[in-house]
Order: C-alpha cells, then structure tokens, then sequence
C-alpha cells in the first residue's frame, strides 16, 4: 500500500508515486534492474538505485481507527 502521500519504499529505496496514488494497493515486481510497480489505473517501470535484497515480502496491514466516541 502506497503511503498516505503516495510514497512506497522497496529494497530500501524510497519511490515516489504521487498523491493520487496515495493509500492506494499496489503490486510491485523486483528484478535485478527495476522495479515494476502496478497501479490500479497505469503500470510504471523504475529503475534500481540499491542492491539491497528484498526483506519482507507482504506489507504491513492498514491500521485500524481507534475508539472513536
């Protein structure tokens, strides 16, 4: 899920998405070279900046609100 100002960080290098795209679920592919990052509405291709191995495979879950009266 990108972030709530449309950030994600993969491998640790941070990609920016775009507000728009902010809370939005996303699948993201990782190869040797780029990361292919799949949008509900558009596919985009970025290029990778670290060697860092992928650690963690699933995102955290979205945090529940809390008691709200």
């Amino acid at each position: 899920m990108a972030g709530i100002i449309g950030v994600i960080m993969v491998a640790g290098q941070k990609v920016t998405l775009g507000r728009i795209h902010a809370r939005a679920i996303v699948t993201i592919r990782v190869s040797d070279t780029i990361f292919t990052i799949e949008l509900p509405d558009d596919t985009r291709v970025v290029r990778r900046t670290t060697a860092q191995p992928v650690r963690s495979i699933k995102a955290a879950r979205p945090r529940k609100a809390g008691h709200v009266s």
